[in-house]
């Protein structure tokens, strides 16, 4: 697959590969002829066949490409998760998967990043491909408008997914320039599926950093409008609702540093749009990860369709009989702000002879543990942290303790006003509680690069991080290697911090890209 224009010949077969994840009569449709040997046309000429195209677009979510063909769980199946954590410092790499990431040794040719890039734009482009075509298929009378726009929000709310996540990784963070006029990434909103629409899209280059955001916010509200409220069953968290793209915006308004936005939004959600709820333990949307009151969007995975040992999230986080290939860092495990009695210690981390690991994800047979998108808790503590900036701190702090306190149960150690000198010292505590409680999900390099050119939070780039072979069972344990002012003083080595205004902080365009488009090749990323 060359750079982010897909192939003719590669666009349709890949946009139905879903169709083993079928759970409802909404995905019955295995009597159609594979979309291998359907023209473009043909692939949209029934109700059903709209049906599956949309459906082949969350498969394009959940498992794109890697080298020789192999499936790795990109872009969102698994590796976004494990790439997020690895660019940061609160998860500790053990093997080679993602030593270059966690090392900062990538470059312009690395697959972990580069396949990223390609896969995240595969999936745009599927989305874009299927949007031309139930608009084509409303036109025809095949399908209703209603139909046709609901499908439509689907496909934007992804396609608004993906783009995020390009910005978090290809770009410098919204506030790095006043007006965020420096470069984003490409916002694909057009099909690639002819040569004169690759001559289109190859002329666009980067986008900025503001467009980028104005495109993102656009697609989630044609989505809020068009979505439907909730699902039922298993749909409700693997399909986009009004609540995702609720949720989404939520986020998104958050690294822009739209504050006030973040706080309409989330209301919505808090409101009880959705239905959407706080599980009673820290553990319920990872025991029953796709029936729960708190997870608002998740990636399906089947026991017949997975990123497989080399990628499905189980197997590469836990323990035995899983492989265990990325442990939790004793920076976070030892962390005396992660108190000894939480009980997401208890339920959410196990010990092996050489670390300890995350306990998130438990299928190991079977590798069909949805991986989560976005929950409910993380809309609450956008929400906390946004109020709390806002000046808005009794609010702020409610809304942190109903995600602490479910994991904190001691009366004695739950957060009171005057545990805060001021609301500063709120936000910090806001902050470390999404460290504790967003561990092995993907978010925490989310949030250093968000919060880069914060005056007041900012780690000031990727900190330091342990090198597994400088561990022992010893290393982790409550409070160890921590001083009196709850710095981390143990062996890191693993590499050196990564300052916000060193080149590495940002990935590269990868070099496949750049051979075969020139204008992306003039705005590769300084220093790359």
């Amino acid at each position: 697959m060359k750079s982010n224009f897909i192939h003719k010949a590669l666009i349709l077969p890949v946009l139905v590969a879903g169709m083993v994840l079928a759970t409802s009569c909404e995905k019955e449709v295995t009597e159609l002829d594979p979309f291998d040997r359907l023209s473009e046309a043909a692939a949209f000429s029934t109700p059903e066949r709209c049906a599956l195209a949309v459906i082949g677009v969350y498969d394009a979510a959940q498992s794109g490409f890697y080298l020789g063909g192999q499936v790795r769980g990109y872009p969102f199946g698994a590796a976004s998760i494990e790439q997020g954590d690895m660019r940061g410092e609160d998860m500790l790499n053990v093997a080679a998967f993602f030593a270059f990431t966690y090392d900062g040794t990538y470059n312009a040719t690395t697959p972990n990043n580069g396949f990223m890039w390609q896969t995240l734009y595969a999936m745009i482009n599927k989305a874009n491909i299927v949007i031309e075509g139930v608009q084509n298929a409303v036109s025809e009378g095949i399908i209703t408008d209603a139909v046709g726009v609901a499908y439509e929000g689907e496909l934007r709310f992804l396609r608004a997914l993906a783009h995020h996540e390009l910005l978090i990784h290809f770009a410098r963070p919204y506030a790095h320039t006043a007006d965020a006029s420096h470069l984003g990434v490409p916002y694909r909103r057009i099909a690639v599926n002819t040569a004169a629409r690759q001559e289109e899209a190859a002329a666009q280059g980067r986008n900025s950093v503001k467009e980028c955001y104005d495109f993102l916010i656009e697609d989630l509200n044609f989505a809020e409008t068009n979505l439907p409220e909730t699902r039922t069953g298993a749909l409700k968290i693997t399909r986009a609702t009004k609540g995702a793209a609720i949720a989404l915006k939520t986020r998104v308004y958050q690294h822009k540093g739209d504050f006030a936005n973040v706080i309409t939004e989330a209301q919505k959600l808090t409101g009880g749009l959705g239905g959407y709820a706080l599980t009673a333990t820290p553990e319920e949307p990872f025991a029953n990860n796709t029936s729960n009151t708190e997870s608002i969007f998740s990636i399906e995975n089947a026991a017949t369709d997975n990123p497989g040992v080399n990628g499905a999230l189980p197997v590469m986080l836990s323990v035995a009989p899983g492989r265990a290939l990325v442990a939790i860092s004793p920076i976070m495990y030892n962390a005396p702000w992660w108190l000894e009695s939480d009980l997401r210690r208890t339920q959410l981390t196990k010990s092996a002879a050489n670390g300890y690991f995350s306990h998130k994800y438990r299928k190991i047979a079977t590798q069909d543990d949805a991986a989560p998108v976005i929950r409910y808790a993380e809309v609450v503590l956008n929400l906390a942290e946004a109020q709390a900036r806002q000046g808005n701190t009794g609010d702020a702090l409610t809304l942190l303790n109903s995600v602490r306190n479910r994991a904190v149960t001691d009366p004695t150690l739950q957060f009171e006003a005057g545990d805060f000198a001021d609301a500063d010292a709120l936000v910090r505590a806001i902050l470390r509680e999404r460290r504790i409680e967003f561990l092995a999900e993907g978010r925490r390099f989310a949030d250093i690069h968000r919060l880069a050119n914060d005056s007041k939070y900012s780690t000031g780039g990727v900190p330091a991080k342990v090198a597994f072979g400088n561990t022992t069972i010893a290393s982790w344990g409550y409070g160890v290697n921590y001083d009196a002012n709850e710095v981390y003083i143990g062996t890191l080595n693993a590499s050196t911090a990564i300052p916000y205004d060193n080149f590495k902080f940002v990935w590269p365009i990868p070099q496949e890209e750049l051979n075969t488009n020139p204008v992306l090749a003039a705005q590769q990323n300084p220093g790359w």
